[in-house]
């Protein structure tokens, strides 16, 4: 099973995503059975780790960002991952535009797998230190229900 994790710049949301979404698969027992990865929608910060902000905010929480390296969304992402999650509708957008005939993979809101009302998870590059305690907030509740998602999809596979 292959996950990606998809916003604009691939600086704050998706690398947040992608580091939540590891750290609950490694606690679910899972994480040998599902590669993440992160991409932007833009090439703006290709090669840059994600913003310093996210990162503070992440190991607050005990997520290691740091490894990570923003790289830009690629027409082979859309048939080497079973899920592109997009943080948002323009994002979203994009990837359907972007969306090859043929490609199998699910592609949609990462929100949809969380319990709150929200469906986008808000770009917080702009605003203040609490943007992203609310991102990681509704990444962590969106993640739970991927990871359930996910676990029974292995388990159905192996039944």
């Amino acid at each position: 099973m292959r996950v990606l994790f998809v916003c604009l710049g691939n600086i704050c949301r998706s690398p947040t995503a992608e580091g939540v979404f590891r750290q609950q698969l490694q606690a679910a027992g899972l994480s040998d059975g599902v590669d993440v990865d992160s991409c932007g929608i833009a090439a703006w910060h290709v090669g840059k780790a994600p913003d310093p902000r996210t990162r503070e905010a992440a190991l607050r929480r005990g997520v290691d960002l740091g490894s990570l390296r923003a790289r830009q969304l690629s027409a082979d992402d859309f048939f080497r991952f079973d899920y592109l999650l997009a943080m948002d509708q323009a994002n979203l957008a994009a990837l359907h535009e972007q969306r090859p005939v043929g490609c199998p993979a699910h592609v949609g809101l990462f929100l949809d797998f969380g319990d709150h009302a929200e469906r986008e998870v808000p770009d917080p590059y702009y605003g203040g230190e609490q943007g992203f305690d609310e991102v990681l907030d509704l990444v962590d509740a969106a993640s739970r229900g991927l990871v359930e998602e996910i676990r029974q999809r292995l388990e159905a596979q192996t039944s």
